[in-house]
């Protein structure tokens, strides 16, 4: 039997602890070894057992999620799933645990936080498995700044007993393709020369990883479309942010938004996002729609409108990621004549996505991050 994934639930709300205790519990890959009301309580717990992976929450008593956060990315790095309310302040806090080290983030409502997980069960275990898959670099307290209060040491050391739950059983979704979004268009289709346009995907790992290309881009950039796994309410946050570091205009998508050189649109969390053309203009259309490959947004849906709409004149780029999503979207683009890139396995937080449309045959070239932005500019140039 396989070793399963061993998670810590750390959250000063009994009914919240006690909710992703049993949703977790459910899932034969994951086990919970222990629950901490705060991050105290937790730093002992570790100290006997060390989990695979916490889930945290950012606001709570005698110390705060993010004290508690980079004790643990600058001391001995385990993979967190950061959970964290859906208000203003909620959401760009969750913006920096992500900075700070932080794989994934999970919304969690103020009212009926209970419902919210048992229907968001597929989301949070995923999660869980994606944060358990990551490659963790320990960071250096400069990078993370000042610490906000004192917290005691975070020293783990191996232990040979765990904790196990009672749960209910939980019924499983449907997995459903781009098919229930958009239909595969025909390649004949594009018969027209436009401007280059990017689509990007990317999931754990890729808040950071399109941080780095955005970071390095030049304002003359093509319009860029990008569909990273987050939640509703956290996009606007991490587009806001990205807008205040990069030479592009970035900016959360909505509904009938042009596409253009120099301008960047990221998916709204919780909808998909699909490019879409008139004449030689693009632009995206927001809408609402089943999960696909468990994921709302789509990196697949948002790469199959490329390949109908764009073709040729695209170029699409599958980032750091869990899963497959996106693998069989850049085959479709692929099948065009679009020239596509996937990220190598080195510079992944996890090669999962990545590694799935290079095994479909999919990515014309696997490149490291670092190197992605001036692949990208000499790809641009060469089709004007």
């Amino acid at each position: 039997m396989e070793k399963k994934i061993r998670v810590l639930v750390v959250d000063d709300s009994a009914v919240v602890r006690q909710s992703l205790s049993t949703i977790l519990e459910n899932d034969p890959e994951i086990e919970v070894m222990g629950t901490a009301a705060d991050p105290i309580i937790a730093v002992k717990k570790i100290s006997k057992e060390v989990p695979d992976v916490i889930t945290l929450d950012i606001e709570m008593p005698r110390m705060d999620g993010l004290t508690f956060l980079k004790k643990i990315m600058t001391q001995h790095p385990i993979p967190v799933v950061v959970i964290s309310s859906l208000t203003q302040r909620g959401t760009e806090t969750a913006m920096k645990a992500l900075e700070y080290g932080a794989t994934e983030i999970i919304g969690k409502p103020s009212m009926n936080p209970d419902r919210f997980f048992q229907e968001s069960h597929i989301m949070l275990c995923d999660a869980v498995k994606a944060a358990a898959q990551a490659k963790l670099k320990r960071k250096r307290p400069e990078e993370l700044g000042a610490q906000s209060q004192p917290a005691p040491a975070v020293t783990p050391r191996p232990s040979l007993f765990s904790h196990r739950t009672q749960a209910t059983p939980i019924v499983v979704s449907p997995k459903y393709t781009a098919d229930a979004v958009i239909e595969k268009g025909n390649a004949n289709d594009i018969i027209v020369d436009t401007d280059t346009v990017i689509v990007l995907g990317s999931s754990t790992g890729g808040t950071e990883a399109i941080r780095v290309l955005l970071r390095t881009m030049p304002e003359r950039m093509p319009g860029i479309a990008i569909v990273q796994h987050m939640p509703e309410g956290f996009t606007r946050s991490f587009s806001n942010s990205l807008n205040q570091i990069s030479k592009l205009e970035v900016k959360e998508a909505e509904n009938g938004d042009k596409l253009y050189r120099g301008r960047v649109l990221i998916a709204p969390g919780n909808k998909h996002m699909l490019l879409k053309r008139v004449g030689k203009e693009y632009f995206v259309e927001v809408k609402e729609g089943p999960l696909v490959n468990r994921h709302r947004p789509s990196v697949d849906v948002l790469f199959r409108s490329a390949a109908r709409y764009a073709g040729k004149n695209a170029i699409g780029v599958i980032l750091t990621g869990m899963g497959n999503d996106g693998a069989k979207g850049l085959q479709e683009l692929h099948d065009t004549g679009a020239r596509t890139i996937a990220q190598d396995e080195q510079s992944c937080v996890v090669f999962g996505m990545p590694k799935e449309a290079i095994k479909a045959g999919a990515a014309d070239e696997i490149i490291a991050l670092d190197k992605i932005t001036e692949r990208l500019v000499t790809m641009s140039q060469a089709h004007k």
